[in-house]
């Protein structure tokens, strides 16, 4: 009778009720078990326990399961039941692939009980639509799970399954915990049961190599078939489920095939890591070694005695020539400092003199005697002792600008006495050559090195090194060419000779250098132009009173109008309107036939100061 009719009908007492007796009743047998694992587990009330009368009650233990709830149960799409936790939808998210048949089915009744749309209903719940509720997930998961073969496709692509391999760094600090508890989460796949264990630090060398060929030749159960893309039972036709199996294989082949890379990955890992492994290649290696000894100590054995009689021999030799090795290497490294330290008080004193010298403008205030004087102060740089050159500075320290004056001339004198006795010992020798200030010159062409520059000769220098810039293949070597081919001097020249010359240029003052521009651009005029001039032929009668004016001497330009000079030139190109008259003006004190004069004068007799000093070495 349903309840509402029971409630309509009518209630009869046939006789007195007696009075409720409270009875303690303890339960007993399999009912006792079950209250005991409720307590301890601290079981809610979603339990099921099967009733009485069941099949076999030996294994009922297996059928009291203690669910767990899944909070986003009511939230799933029955649709996408392929993406779904089925053993979380029935409980049983911590048992997994360890639950029983019976326990999945015990939880299934559980769920039912609880979630039927039925029961919902009457319990004024709302329930979905046929397929569309909930509830179907639950009829999904036992449809699966309660299927062995469906179920071990699902238990193959667990998604609470950690695929993830050690890395070898890990591996190396915790070998054992790291790669044991992989190997044992790896181990429900064997198709062989009885898998190997990894072991301990302890294991022998046949357990070690039983538990790698194992897992070498590891074969796993795992497959790919729940994760088919297309259903095949939805095929319209033969040829298109035959279409569907054919991507499905492919697919599962090659996730397999991934399967297999990743256990062959892990097992490589573990062997890379594995301190046994290298505990025992060390053992094997230590035992040939000893083996390849005792083979070579019988052979060692024979000639033992004539090797030490030689090894005595060779050492005493050998102790002999490296204690006159070490004599003669402390002799070297001793001369190598003295020689050193004497180059450095050198350079210190040559450069005390120059300052000196400097400081009291060499004596003089004309240009061109300055730098007359500044070149006999780097002979005497060049060709004074050490100890007389720290004398010299000892005393020019000490003395007044005309006492000073009057020792550099003496030892200048000095000097010129010393060189113009080798001008004659060389003469004597053999038929050289001297130069102006008295240093001897080899004849027939032979290299000489700090000879004597002649203005024409430095002119040349300069010309050279404007004609090959920085950057010329072997730049020295083509200048001191150069020279040595267009030099009247009879001088042959090095590369050395022109760096050399070239980094004393470098030391002049400004002052200095713009004395010697004047002077070189003088000499280039005298030889040059007006000789130019005075062999224009006398019949012609073409030179009037502005073309004679040519041939006239043009003040020397400095380095600030050549540097205006050049700015203006970059300034207003070649397109530019009145360009002349515009680079006249930007030149102080220079008319436009003047800028262009200096404009058409070969260059390598206008920019001293920019071309030898400004000019890096290379």
């Amino acid at each position: 009778m349903r309840p509402e009719d029971e409630a309509s009908a009518m209630s009869e007492v046939f006789c007195h009720k007696t009075a409720p007796v409270v009875c303690c009743i303890e339960p007993v047998g399999r009912w006792f078990e079950a209250l005991l694992r409720r307590r301890s587990h601290s079981t809610s009330s979603l339990v099921y326990e099967p009733e009485s009368g069941s099949d076999s009650e030996d294994e009922a233990g297996d059928e009291v399961v203690q669910l767990e709830d899944f909070p986003l149960l009511k939230t799933l799409d029955p649709k996408d039941w392929k993406n779904q936790d089925h053993y979380a939808v029935l409980g049983l998210a911590s048992i997994r692939h360890g639950a029983t048949q019976r326990q999945i089915k015990a939880a299934h009744k559980a769920m039912v009980l609880r979630h039927h749309p039925d029961k919902r209903k009457a319990a004024g719940q709302p329930t979905g639509a046929g397929e569309d509720d909930y509830f179907s997930c639950i009829t999904k998961a036992i449809e699966i799970l309660g299927d062995p073969a469906k179920r071990r496709a699902f238990d193959s692509v667990d998604p609470m399954f950690d695929n993830s391999i050690p890395s070898k760094a890990e591996g190396r600090e915790e070998f054992f915990n790291t790669f044991s508890e992989c190997f044992d989460r790896n181990a429900r796949w064997s198709l062989k049961q009885h898998v190997p264990g990894l072991g301990g630090a302890s294991a022998s060398f046949e357990e070690v190599d039983m538990f790698y060929s194992f897992w070498y030749k590891f074969e796993s159960w795992r497959e790919f078939s729940y994760l088919d893309e297309e259903e095949k039972e939805k095929a319209e036709c033969r040829d298109e489920r035959r279409w569907i199996e054919k991507q499905n294989r492919a697919a599962r082949a090659q996730r397999k095939k991934e399967e297999m890379l990743r256990v062959r990955s892990l097992v490589d890992t573990a062997y890379a890591c594995d301190p046994r492994i290298r505990r025992f290649k060390e053992e094997e290696k230590a035992r040939k070694e000893s083996e390849k000894q005792a083979r070579l100590a019988a052979k060692r054995q024979k000639i033992e005695e004539e090797e030490r009689r030689r090894q005595e021999q060779v050492e005493a030799e050998r102790l002999a020539r490296e204690s006159a090795g070490a004599a003669a290497k402390e002799q070297n490294q001793a001369a190598r400092r003295e020689r050193e330290q004497q180059r450095k008080a050198l350079k210190k004193e040559r450069q005390r003199l120059r300052t000196a010298c400097k400081n009291w403008g060499y004596f003089c205030s004309d240009g061109a005697e300055n730098v007359h004087m500044m070149e006999e102060v780097e002979k005497l740089c060049n060709h004074l002792h050490l100890a007389s050159l720290q004398g010299l500075n000892e005393m020019l320290e000490q003395a007044t600008e005309g006492e000073a004056k009057v020792e550099i001339n003496r030892k200048l004198y000095e000097v010129n006495e010393v060189l113009d006795q080798e001008k004659a010992q060389a003469q004597l020798q053999g038929g050289r050559s001297t130069g102006v200030d008295g240093v001897a010159q080899p004849a027939g062409g032979a290299t000489v090195t700090n000879a004597w520059w002649s203005e024409e000769d430095v002119q040349l220098l300069i010309k050279s090194v404007n004609l090959f810039p920085a950057g010329t293949a072997a730049r020295w070597e083509v200048i001191a060419n150069f020279m040595n081919s267009h030099s009247n001097s009879g001088v042959k020249r090095m590369a050395k000779d022109v760096i050399a010359k070239t980094k004393t240029l470098q030391k002049l003052d400004p002052v200095q250098k713009d004395e010697l521009n004047r002077r070189a651009y003088e000499l280039y005029h005298r030889d040059h132009i007006s000789s130019k001039a005075a062999n224009v032929a006398e019949p012609s009668q073409r030179l009037d009173g502005q073309e004679a004016a040519k041939g006239e001497a043009m003040a020397p330009w400095t380095a600030a109008e050549q540097k205006l000079l050049e700015q203006a030139l970059k300034t207003f190109g070649a397109g530019t309107a009145e360009r002349w008259d515009r680079i006249a003006d930007a030149v102080p004190g220079r008319s436009k036939k003047e800028c262009v004069r200096r404009y058409k004068v070969p260059s390598s007799f206008t920019r001293f100061s920019q071309i030898v000093v400004a000019r890096d070495i290379s």
